[in-house]
């Protein structure tokens, strides 16, 4: 396994919509296992392909620790509620900004034998889900938040 680079705002790469996986290979399982390093080594709780140059339909989520959810070609299938909350990307250091998303989803999408699953979220774990997919299309938070100075915030 490897930790890659995070690619960062201004990289043409974050603003592409991605391209479906229709056949999970080795090169799949191996970009899985080097984004899960990634994502560890970063201390985030979300990182979709793009984040790593790759515009392909992949994202991971784990908002509580040793819950990684390994998501390939996913999509939101149910959403309700409302929630605004902060939120930040390990692609946009040192930004951070109130978005709106869904209190509670529903995401279909396929795990890396190639099986189709659902996983549901709530409040940080349903803004994750669809902060990664979001990534997907080449949408980042930073397009529909109200963005917020830093040194107001308490982030410790």
């Amino acid at each position: 396994m490897a930790i890659l680079n995070i690619v960062k705002e201004g990289d043409s790469v974050l603003r592409g919509k991605c391209r479906e996986v229709t056949e999970i290979t080795p090169r799949i399982i191996t970009l899985l296992d080097d984004m899960a390093e990634t994502l560890h080594d970063a201390d985030g709780c979300g990182l979709a392909a793009p984040q790593v140059g790759v515009r392909r339909r992949i994202a991971l989520v784990e908002v509580e620790e040793g819950d990684l959810i390994e998501l390939i070609n996913p999509v939101v299938i149910e959403k309700s509620g409302h929630q605004e909350e902060i939120e930040g990307c390990l692609s946009v250091p040192g930004k951070w900004g109130f978005t709106q998303r869904p209190m509670k989803v529903k995401v279909k999408a396929l795990d890396r034998n190639g099986n189709e699953f659902t996983v549901e979220g709530t409040g940080l774990k349903a803004r994750a889900l669809c902060h990664e997919i979001d990534h997907l299309d080449g949408i980042l938070f930073i397009d529909h938040a109200e963005m917020v100075d830093p040194k107001d915030l308490d982030l410790e």
